[in-house]
Formats: structure tokens, C-alpha cells, sequence
């Protein structure tokens, strides 16, 4: 089950910006009263004489200023950018933010972004690859073999991704206020400090609050989801036992995971060279946390 597990992780991963001016119109300056002709009456002294048709003064006019950007709008913004996010441009990667001062997601933001993720053909064809290795395998005989065996190998790979990403990354965060994004730390820190970062971040994340604590969403997701399993895995992969055991690896394989998040960037322009290096390009910049 884990070498199944790890083996989905592992081709996961290596398979894959108004502000408007305010305008004012100058005032209309009153015009001249043009000096009298000779012999016509002058006007009265301390009068002043106004010519008939002039203009008056129109005031200026005030643009309304436009509306500060709500927290909502610049995390629409942030969303929209990481859900054009891919590994050598096919494998997603919508669930890492590369600007650590990132505001949090709404509930339906967070929804999105795990459906996003869910129904992204990529998903679909790791789905199919996994089933494929478990076949060849015979996980589970009761599936039996050929274009029907398939199928069911098919349907229970992906239920299993698609359960994993509406649970942990949808449902809880967005119960328990949390984000389910990896904010990646990037060289402003050692590669100690960044590699443990990575391995804590599967049981460790921010909060809505921007403080940071145990990430029960990833963990009771993955529990719930492997629980969820028991309704369409054959007898021989259900019961209370086999529902730990795949909760507990999918949460070991968010490591993996995250330490791919956090060096593919360092990684890629080594092995992406020549033709091969528009693969990986639109890398959003980068805002590290602080050094520290």
C-alpha cells in the first residue's frame, strides 16, 4: 500500500496584476471688460462694468476616488495567478503561493482551488497511471482483470485524489480557518531552515489569522478521506486499520511533496536547459519571509 502510495506521489510531482486618477477641471476665469469708446458714457466710479454674455465661473468637478483594494480582491488576485501554476508546464502545482505575505483565502476561494486542482486533466491521467501499477500488482482481485478491472482500479484512485483534496484542502480549512496553500520560503533562508520548513508542513501551517499551528486540516482530511475509502475499496482494503494506514502515508507524502514546492524552483533551471527551458517559466516573483 505505501510503495502504491508513494509511487502516486512521485508522478504527481514529476509528472507536471487599477487604480484610476482623479481629474479636475480648471475654473472658467471671467473675461475682461473691454475699454470703453471715446465719447461713450464711462461707467460709474467704484461700478465694475461686467460685459452682458460672459460666462460664469463653472466650479470644478470632483471625481469620486476610487475604492482601496478589500483583502478579498488582492486574494482573488493571488489565486488567479497560482491556479496558472504547473511543473515543466503540466503538472499543477495551484496549492503553492510564492508571496509569503499572501492574504488568506475566503471559504469559496478555497473551494475553488481544490476543485481546480481535482478536475485538472493531470489529475486524471495520474489517476489512470496508479491504476495501472495497482493492476499490474493485483492489489485487489476483486476487481478483476481487463477494460472492467481497469475501471475500478480507475474510479477508486481518483475518488481517493478527489476526497483528499475537497476534505484537506477545501472542507477543514475552510471549517477551521486555515490555509491549505504552501507558502514557499525560499534562498533568503539556509537549506537547513527551508528543508525542515518543508517536512514540518504537512502537520504545521498559518492560519487565517496569519499565526501559525498544528495542521489538523491535512491530517484529519487525510483520515477522512481514507475513512470515505471503505465505501468502494473491496473487502480486503477496508477496516479501521487499513484507514490509518493510508491517512498516515498520504500525510508522510505531503513532505515529499512540499520539499519539491519548496526547491523545484532551485532544481529546475540546472535540468531544464536549452529547448528545455521554457518548460518551467511564468514563476510568479518570489516574497520570502524576513531573514531570521
Amino acid at each position: 500500500m505505501i510503495a502504491r502510495k508513494f509511487f502516486r506521489s512521485l508522478v504527481a510531482r514529476a509528472s507536471g496584476l487599477l487604480i484610476a486618477c482623479t481629474v479636475a477641471y480648471p475654473a472658467v476665469a471671467q473675461s475682461a471688460v473691454p475699454a470703453s469708446p471715446a465719447g461713450s458714457p464711462s461707467a460709474p466710479a467704484g461700478s465694475a462694468a461686467a460685459e452682458p454674455n460672459a460666462p460664469s465661473p463653472q466650479p470644478a468637478v470632483a471625481q469620486p476616488a476610487p475604492a482601496a483594494q478589500t483583502q478579498r480582491d488582492k486574494a482573488e488576485q493571488q489565486l488567479r495567478t497560482e491556479e496558472k501554476q504547473r511543473i515543466i508546464g503540466i503538472v499543477p502545482n495551484f496549492n503553492t503561493s510564492y508571496d509569503w505575505n499572501a492574504p488568506p483565502l475566503s471559504r469559496s476561494q478555497k473551494f475553488r482551488l481544490a476543485f481546480r486542482s481535482a478536475i485538472d486533466p493531470a489529475t486524471f491521467a495520474v489517476a489512470g497511471l496508479d491504476a495501472g501499477w495497482s493492476m499490474g500488482q493485483n492489489s485487489y482481485r476483486a476487481y478483476g482483470e481487463g477494460v472492467e478491472g481497469y475501471s475500478k482500479y480507475f474510479a477508486a484512485s481518483y475518488a481517493d485524489s478527489f476526497d483528499g483534496a475537497m476534505i484537506g484542502n477545501a472542507l477543514f480549512p475552510a471549517l477551521l480557518k486555515q490555509d491549505p496553500r504552501y507558502f514557499r520560503m525560499g534562498e533568503s533562508h539556509t537549506f537547513k531552515r527551508r528543508f525542515l520548513y518543508s517536512i514540518a508542513s504537512t502537520v504545521w501551517c498559518r492560519n487565517n489569522n496569519g499565526k501559525w499551528g498544528p495542521n489538523y486540516s491535512n491530517v484529519f482530511g487525510n483520515l477522512a478521506a481514507g475513512g470515505i475509502s471503505n465505501l468502494y475499496y473491496p473487502a480486503a482494503g477496508r477496516g479501521a486499520g487499513l484507514t490509518i494506514e493510508r491517512g498516515m502515508t498520504v500525510t508522510a507524502e505531503g513532505t515529499l511533496g512540499a520539499l519539491f514546492d519548496e526547491f523545484w524552483p532551485n532544481i529546475a533551471p540546472k535540468i531544464l536547459k536549452g529547448p528545455l527551458s521554457g518548460l518551467q517559466k511564468g514563476l510568479p516573483p518570489i516574497t520570502p519571509p524576513a531573514p531570521g
